[in-house]
């Protein structure tokens, strides 16, 4: 007996071998030692304590058991962040304004009045101004490449209006577009138009429109027909009013104005451009081309070649170099510009910090949100934009961090907290929301002060929204000429910004990619993110008997952030709906990642995501099992391709067998049964 009693005092306190301790203790096991130990303690308990005590202790235990079991799963497993080993890299920044202003060109007065109300904000000249402007006024053809945020729209806008003004038969609006302005996006459109109509405001003879899909064609047709004289329009709904409107013509037209060129060819509306160019040249022959751009691509120079007469090639990255470097070094900066092209060395604006942070994947989720606290809640005058690969994703990240963050929770935080939260306000903006929301959606965003707006790539070109302060990628582009666009929507007109990529740690040489384009980033270490929720109280842990929290503890802010993520798959595990819609968002996350270009595939591989990992980042307690099964947004239901019919002849062992095979393979259930009745019928009729 004493023997047997000193084996027992060796073994562990839950009874398991020794032997055990080597293997990594799986949820599984913690949870079978956890109920052990409760049934030990009741044994125990029963003889010595009271039944109101037996349970408060039960209590206690349970929940210092759970705490510990979802800390370690949520930060067990995770991979080795590496550290960032990259050449420091000098920038190529444009200086966006010149010591020249405007009163230096020869405009009209009321158009200089008209473009302060466009841009109050300094009245000098922009470097991709001062080299446009001067050159569109001679009626010449431009190929402009220039950064996003540097004033573009006025750098054609002005020669645009200066010129028709100043025709010697003032322009009725019956006459027709005199200028037709493409852009990529109908925010984009909007916009465009906006700034059309404050130039324009001195001459109101002249009449500005806009043509984009989600609109009421009636209606365009209805404006088209009394008349347009500066037409903005994306290529697809342009071209089927070419196809399908009588009134439409283009026999006065002088300007063509393709804006974001690269975007354009980027969504596949090449033909559409093309259709478009040969509809000009049938009624109009010789007008003024100005093709805008900020990265200069094959697609690019390819559209040039073809829209472009002898034109008059500004880089505004060369110019800015030129006028910053000795005079003996301009020889050797105008020799290397062209490499410089090819190897698309991409403008920064000066005043924009850029930053990367590795994240593991599951912990992208937690620490998404606690970035959004720590600068639109507990900072407070941010404005943020937060770019996705996937219209499901927005929609469900949408939904998720309002009812987690700033709805639903109010409840459980008293007074200043409730307020604090209510502060933050969600938008959403994607391609699969009807035209009336995404426009009021726009509208309600220029308004904000502060707010989080989380949209994809819809807004990710040409969008001048004013007073954003962070741009976060929580998907990596698919390019650095997408990285550079997508920046673009901060820092602009001279203001500062910030951005910040979040990467997972199989991501890492992204950021070597990157520096190779010359674009230099800073790295912010999760932990310091993730510290900003020590300042939220709803996320402590509360226990009985437990000390105020001091400072950043690092196994606190573990805690807090296992309870915020326990809320978050509270959420999602609430109903079977929240369930599914998770699931959509998870597998349009993993088609999303299997389209990078195949120079990246080596960085994101679908191979080298943990699946139940990345479900987590989704709220998901566990790897889903039938993701083929869920449809996404714009996914078509694949077919098997039917097996070729020597294939299906050398499978088979007899004539019964292939007498079968070929009934099933031509009556496979595709054709329904009313048919089948109206085939013989046909049949039947000329006999």
């Amino acid at each position: 007996k004493q023997s047997n009693t000193l084996k027992r005092k060796h073994q562990s306190p839950h009874g398991n071998p020794p032997l055990k301790r080597k293997r990594k203790p799986s949820i599984n096991t913690f949870k079978k030692c956890a109920a052990e130990a409760d049934i030990r303690e009741k044994g125990s308990s029963s003889q010595k304590s009271l039944p109101k005590k037996q349970l408060t202790d039960n209590r206690n235990e349970s929940q210092k058991s759970k705490s510990f079991i979802k800390t370690s799963s949520l930060f067990r497993n995770n991979p080795d962040i590496p550290e960032i080993h990259r050449k420091a890299v000098q920038q190529v920044q444009e200086d966006v304004f010149t010591t020249d202003s405007f009163s230096q060109l020869d405009l009209h007065p009321h158009l200089v009045s008209g473009r302060k109300a466009v841009c109050l904000e300094t009245c000098f000249l922009g470097w991709g101004q001062k080299q446009t402007i001067p050159v569109l006024l001679q009626g010449k053809d431009a190929l402009v490449r220039s950064q996003t945020g540097s004033g573009k729209t006025l750098a054609y806008g002005i020669p645009l209006v200066q010129s028709l003004q100043g025709m010697e038969s003032k322009i009725q609006r019956s006459d027709g577009p005199y200028a037709l302005i493409l852009v990529p996006t109908r925010e984009l459109a909007l916009q465009s138009f906006d700034t059309m109509q404050k130039l324009l405001k001195p001459f109101a003879w002249i009449v500005p429109g806009v043509l984009m899909g989600g609109e009421k064609r009636k209606s365009e047709k209805a404006r088209l027909r009394k008349g347009i004289n500066i037409l903005i329009s994306t290529p697809g709904r342009l071209v089927d009013h070419i196809k399908s409107t009588e009134c439409i013509h283009f026999r006065r037209t002088q300007w063509l104005i393709i804006d974001e060129a690269d975007r354009i060819l980027d969504l596949g509306f090449e033909k559409d451009v093309a259709v478009i160019l040969n509809a000009l040249n049938a009624e109009r022959e010789t007008r003024q081309n100005v093709l805008l751009s900020a990265t200069l691509t094959e697609g690019v120079t390819r559209l040039a070649d073809i829209s472009l007469n002898d034109p008059i090639s500004i880089s505004i990255a060369d110019e800015i170099q030129k006028a910053l470097k000795p005079a003996s070094q301009t020889g050797r900066q105008a020799s290397s510009s062209s490499n410089c092209l090819e190897q698309e060395n991409f403008a920064v604006p000066e005043k924009l910090k850029q930053y990367v942070m590795m994240v593991p994947s599951k912990l992208r989720l937690v620490t998404l949100a606690a970035f959004i606290l720590e600068k639109c809640k507990f900072e407070k005058h941010h404005k943020m934009i937060i770019f996705f690969s996937s219209c499901e994703q927005v929609e469900f990240h949408y939904e998720l961090l309002l009812k987690v963050l700033s709805g639903g929770l109010e409840s459980e935080q008293p007074e200043h907290s409730s307020v604090s939260s209510a502060r933050l306000q969600f938008l959403r903006l994607h391609g699969n929301m009807e035209q009336e929301e995404r426009t009021e959606v726009f509208q309600e965003f220029l308004k904000y002060k502060t707010g989080i707006l989380l949209c994809t790539d819809v807004a990710a070109r040409g969008l001048d929204l004013p007073q954003v302060t962070w741009i976060v990628q929580y998907n990596a582009p698919a390019s650095p000429a997408e990285y550079i666009h997508r920046i673009g929507r901060t820092a602009r007109i001279g203001c500062h910004g910030n951005s910040l990529l979040v990467l997972a740690p199989s991501e890492a040489e992204y950021v070597s990619l990157l520096a190779s384009h010359k674009i230099n980033v800073s790295e912010i270490k999760m932990e310091k993110v993730l510290s900003s929720l020590m300042k939220d109280d709803r996320f402590k842990l509360h226990r009985p008997g437990s000390k105020k929290s001091c400072g950043t503890d690092p196994q606190e802010v573990r805690e807090r952030a296992t309870v915020l993520q326990t809320k978050f798959e509270n959420y999602v595990h609430s109903s079977e709906g929240t369930v599914r819609w998770a699931k959509k968002a998870l597998q349009s996350f993993l088609c999303a990642y299997t389209t990078y270009p195949r120079n990246l595939k080596h960085i994101f591989h679908i191979k080298s995501l943990h699946l139940g990992h990345v479900a987590k980042s989704f709220g998901l307690r566990d790897a889903p099992q039938n993701l083929t099964a869920l449809p996404t947004a714009g996914s078509k239901k694949k077919t098997k391709p039917r097996p070729k019919r020597s294939v299906l002849l050398k499978k088979t062992h007899g004539k019964h067998r292939l007498a079968e095979i070929l009934r099933s393979e031509y009556s496979s259930g595709m054709d329904t049964g009313v048919s089948k009745v109206k085939r013989k019928k046909k049949q039947r009729k000329p006999g």
